[in-house]
């Protein structure tokens, strides 16, 4: 068996990721992959967390959200992201993988409290673990959310999932002549202005050495290619 690159990765999603072709909500079928993709990447002894956003679930109330409050709005944001946290980990469940969601605020009657040393014990025993929440506090991005907790939790990598297969140097769908950047850094990353994640979350990973992998959520055994280190995505490094 091929041997995996990494030990522990930060896999990022979006919410929209799971709508699949719904224009909201959580397509069952794409969420079944997803956790299949998952499932064969533990099983080669890669320990996986997951931070995963909450567009999919807010962007059906965002109309009613015009003029309220941004920080009560991205309250929200955070309790729709523990929903689709509940909804992965139940997926892990059927498939007879173990996971463990853990929320940045408290609803301790539906999940348990983020606690860092408790977050690497479930990683060292081979579970998943889904961060919830963000991080807590509005104004953060769940970008944010995932450089952060690959940080605290000594990941190895952040997993940026998204519809493209990389970074391109423009706009693929507009720009015929867009090139897919196989490797890049940081600092030229920046001064092109491609955007990989929010500022916030860039320069967090920059800072503490943290490379992102940008590839394709939506292309099949994708994940899988980019813990065996084949040249899948676009790798952000220092």
């Amino acid at each position: 068996m091929t041997k995996p690159i990494y030990k522990r990765v930060l896999l990022k999603l979006s919410g929209e990721a799971l709508m699949g072709e719904d224009a909201y909500g959580i397509n069952r079928a794409t969420i079944e992959r997803m956790v299949a993709d998952v499932s064969e990447v533990a099983k080669l002894g890669v320990e996986v967390a997951i931070v995963i956003g909450g567009g999919n679930i807010f962007r059906g109330v965002a109309p009613g959200a015009q003029g309220m409050d941004r920080a009560t709005a991205d309250y929200m944001g955070m309790l729709a992201t523990v929903m689709n946290s509940l909804a992965l980990a139940d997926a892990m469940r059927q498939v007879g993988m173990t996971a463990r969601v853990m929320s940045a605020i408290a609803i301790e009657q539906v999940v348990e409290p983020y606690v860092r040393p408790k977050a690497l014990q479930y990683l060292e025993e081979g579970k998943i673990v889904v961060f919830a929440a963000g991080t807590g506090n509005p104004f953060f991005t769940t970008d944010t959310a995932a450089a952060l907790r690959g940080a605290e939790i000594g990941a190895e990598v952040v997993l940026k999932a998204t519809k493209v297969d990389g970074i391109y140097s423009s706009d693929p769908k507009k720009d015929a002549s867009a090139t897919r950047y196989s490797t890049i850094s940081f600092d030229e990353a920046i001064s092109k202005r491609l955007q990989v994640m929010d500022a916030t979350a860039f320069a967090l990973c920059r800072d503490q050495k943290l490379p992102i992998r940008v590839f394709s959520i939506v292309k099949p055994g994708a994940l899988m290619s980019v813990v065996l280190g084949d040249d899948e995505g676009t790798l952000v490094h220092v």
